[in-house]
């Protein structure tokens, strides 16, 4: 493991433990991060394909009752039929935070036909199967657009996984250990110098108590 070129000095030491400290505390809040947004993105995952499953059989039961009607129907009659919408849709975009992540949130109003007046045509010259997937493809609408949300959120959710997931990473195997590598270098040099600096501490005291005996014995001759 690499070891940061520094200074092996004791103010280097207990900077780098603090940012060991500091680092380590940040891996642990991001594992909780991760985990989280893995519990929300399965959250998600399991209500798209609900919503999925929904919007496609209902889709194909529009497209079924159009293909009959345009069975029973001339072309020119259906397009007609169809060319004029009586009821208008408005989208409202708008986002909120999701596990830090911005999510798209979609509204959506109706105006200009009522519940019950809903098709763009009179009903003397159309099919049932025309009048059944219009209904349908009305009710249908709603769950498309949440089904829409929830595809982007799960997106959204999955890179910033994978954004966190890298980061968790980077700690746990680049950078925690270097930090510990370091510091386990600095700690073991300082020790080396202290045992140094003892070893020639006692050196010159047995060197002064010599001395110190020799100046007696001279003395005392």
């Amino acid at each position: 493991m690499a070891v940061l070129q520094v200074n092996p000095t004791r103010m280097e030491l207990s900077r780098l433990k603090k940012r060991l400290k500091t680092s380590m505390r940040g891996h642990s809040l991001l594992k909780d991060k991760r985990d989280d947004l893995m519990k929300k993105f399965l959250e998600q995952v399991r209500r798209n394909k609900e919503l999925r499953e929904q919007v496609e059989e209902k889709i194909m039961g529009v497209y079924g009752g159009f293909a009959i009607a345009g069975a029973v129907m001339s072309p020119n009659m259906l397009e007609e039929a169809l060319m004029l919408p009586k009821e208008q849709v408005e989208l409202e975009v708008s986002s909120q935070n999701l596990m830090s992540v911005e999510v798209p949130v979609f509204r959506f109003s109706r105006s200009g036909a009522g519940e019950e007046d809903i098709s763009p045509y009179g009903f003397a010259f159309t099919s049932g199967e025309l009048d059944d997937s219009v209904a349908a493809l009305r009710e249908v609408l709603p769950l498309m657009l949440e089904l829409a949300q929830m595809e982007k959120s799960a997106q959204l959710l999955a890179q910033e996984i994978e954004k966190t997931r890298r980061r968790v990473n980077a700690l746990e195997y680049v950078q925690i250990p270097t930090l510990q590598e370091t510091i386990k270098s600095i700690s073991m040099k300082l020790d080396e110098n202290e045992r140094g600096n003892l070893a020639r501490l006692m050196k010159i005291k047995d060197m002064m108590v010599q001395e110190t005996i020799e100046s007696r014995r001279e003395a005392g001759a």
